[in-house]
């Protein structure tokens, strides 16, 4: 295989898990895998969650596939695959732990109407805290923050949490 295949591959898949993520995040986190992810939309207590399990769960067929395609004999298109998966892992990583939730200390601030724009879709997904009636599942690709807020707006608020001091949550109108 050629690095131009492979890249090709490698880059397809980066674009790829984009849709991956926003498809597990929208029915499996926040609908039978809502165990886990429910820790991520509370206060955190300590230094892990356990929402960070799907970030291993997550790894395992990248490693897999890397690991096939090296040493497996599957092909070296596989390995390019795990590749591209593991990538997007260390994107969202830095994207969503670093810069969002700022889980490692960094002096970054957003300055791009880009990166502006993902931060905030993502902490407006952060407002509810319930299950249903969530927004913006997407982590590279959102929505813009208006169009966010007119959807929460029309939902009546439901499952969106109080302000930081307050005991009642909003969806009580």
């Amino acid at each position: 295989m050629s690095i131009w295949t492979g890249l090709l591959l490698f880059f397809l898949t980066v674009a790829g898990m984009e849709g991956f993520a926003y498809v597990m995040h929208r029915w499996v986190m926040h609908g039978p895998g809502w165990f886990l992810h429910e820790s991520h939309h509370r206060p955190r207590t300590g230094r892990f969650e356990l929402n960070d399990l799907y970030g291993v769960i997550f790894a395992i067929p990248s490693i897999l596939l890397i690991y096939g395609g090296v040493q497996g004999g599957w092909g070296e298109g596989w390995a390019w695959v795990g590749a591209g998966i593991a990538a997007y892992g260390a994107i969202y990583f830095g994207f969503h732990d670093v810069i969002v939730h700022e889980r490692v200390r960094t002096r970054y601030l957003p300055k791009s109407s880009y990166m502006k724009r993902i931060v905030q879709a993502h902490r407006l997904h952060h407002v509810v805290n319930t299950k249903e009636g969530t927004i913006s599942f997407g982590f590279l690709v959102a929505p813009r923050p208006e169009a966010l807020k007119a959807e929460l707006k029309r939902r009546g608020r439901a499952g969106v949490r109080a302000p930081a001091g307050s005991d009642r949550m909003f969806a009580e109108k």
